[in-house]
């Protein structure tokens, strides 16, 4: 059985992550989409409002589950007896940092693999920074979020 995990804040979860966790639930048995807890950042959605968001945005799903995480991404993927880890690319300037992260779990953990998947075309540009900035000067965002996240972002924004 090939379990996966996909971490990130998924603040706001975008059709980019969606894409991913679409694509990389084809591939592997079991995807656990795990919302990091960065205590560095202030997000928009708290904690709670992330894990609605995502499980409303992947119920139709059968192979993902969400679930929140603190700590490093090795130890995540250890925890639910992982042995992949998946990140998405967008562009050639996420490839380095991306590289660096993965060759760092690698030597702390062997036996985990990263997947890189690129994000599709159409999303190339998205991220969540970008989608909060244009919801906060109330432009439409929902060619950009599922439809629940659009929601919820024009309530935050009122």
């Amino acid at each position: 059985m090939v379990r996966a995990v996909y971490p990130g804040s998924f603040d706001p979860v975008t059709l980019g992550h969606l894409d991913i966790i679409k694509r990389s639930a084809g591939i592997v048995d079991e995807l656990i989409v795990g919302i990091l807890v960065n205590k560095a950042k202030k997000p928009l959605f708290d904690m709670d409002e992330r894990l609605e968001l995502l499980n409303e945005t992947v119920k139709d799903i059968s192979n993902v589950k969400v679930v929140t995480f603190e700590g490093l991404t090795v130890d995540f993927a250890m925890k639910y007896d992982a042995n992949v880890i998946v990140r998405g690319l967008r562009a050639v300037t996420d490839y380095e940092n991306e590289m660096q992260i993965a060759q760092t779990n690698r030597a702390l953990c062997p036996y985990i693999e990263t997947m890189f998947l690129t994000t599709s075309l159409e999303y190339a540009f998205l991220s969540s920074t970008i989608v909060k900035e244009l919801a906060s000067y109330h432009e439409d965002v929902a060619r950009f979020v599922p439809a629940i996240v659009n929601k919820k972002l024009k309530e935050k924004f009122e």
